[in-house]
């Protein structure tokens, strides 16, 4: 499988965990939006030296991976280029603060030492919430979510339309690449000579391709404006989920 098919394949991987029929992906997408900006933002806020109350944090995407039945292991493979970058943010943090806080044997503690890990931590305890929300979540209902709290219209859209398009691209690249790999059969990947006009055969072929799914749409009723099916109205159970995080989160802050 080439690059550009497995990308394609992620993408289409990632809309079947979204479509599973598990409990976490029947929840309203609006109150899994509000659940998972709030986590982000208590988990941001906590000092810099706080690592043992930031660990308290890990708990929710502990208990969203059991019950949205992901795969812990799959989800590290997916973001293993995210979260290493993440990481290399506070990676310099103790030869600038190195202020020691405890011995360990023969190991002095530094507090950059300390807040390198907590700023860490915090990076990679964001990414797993926004790719569990993603994972659990078409992103027709986020979309629909956003709108709901009068997210302007235009942005929607665009993000609706980059997360579909980016699909459509990978498939005219990989038609592209298949035909230069038929016509240049001993050559191993694509020769810089021509990479200009199979970058320009890609633009067209994709304009096309754009023009066509924007005609569809327009047959179709489209006027600006996407119209969600499915259920708005916020039930119980939503409504219990979203107290019972949003309490944990506030007393794992607090206490």
């Amino acid at each position: 499988m080439s690059k550009l098919d497995h990308a394609l394949y992620e993408i289409h991987h990632m809309d079947t965990l979204a479509d599973k029929d598990q409990w976490l992906n029947r929840i309203h997408p609006l109150v899994k939006l509000i659940v998972t900006v709030s986590y982000i933002a208590v988990t941001v806020s906590f000092h810099k030296y706080s690592l043992a109350g930031l660990l308290r944090m890990g708990v929710y995407p502990a208990a969203l991976f059991i019950l949205g039945d992901l795969s812990f292991t799959d989800t590290l493979k997916r973001l293993r280029i995210v979260l290493p970058l993440v990481c290399f943010i506070g990676l310099f943090n103790p030869f600038f603060d190195r202020q020691p806080v405890t011995i360990l044997g023969m190991f002095t503690v530094t507090a950059g030492m300390i807040s390198m890990v907590t700023l860490m931590l915090k990076g990679i305890f964001s990414v797993l919430a926004a790719y569990l929300l993603i994972a659990s979540t078409s992103i027709e209902k986020i979309c629909s979510a956003l709108r709901m709290i009068h997210i302007p219209s235009i942005l929607v859209t665009q993000i609706l339309l980059t997360y579909r398009y980016i699909s459509l691209l990978l498939e005219e690249a990989g038609r592209i690449t298949d035909a230069y790999s038929l016509r240049a059969p001993k050559q191993k990947g694509v020769h810089f000579k021509v990479w200009g006009s199979l970058a320009g055969q890609l633009l067209l072929r994709s304009m096309d391709r754009a023009e066509a799914v924007y005609q569809s749409m327009t047959l179709r009723g489209y006027r600006g404006e996407f119209y969600h099916g499915g259920n708005t109205r916020i039930s119980k159970k939503d409504t219990a989920y979203l107290l019972v995080w949003s309490c944990l989160f506030a007393a794992l802050k607090l206490i």
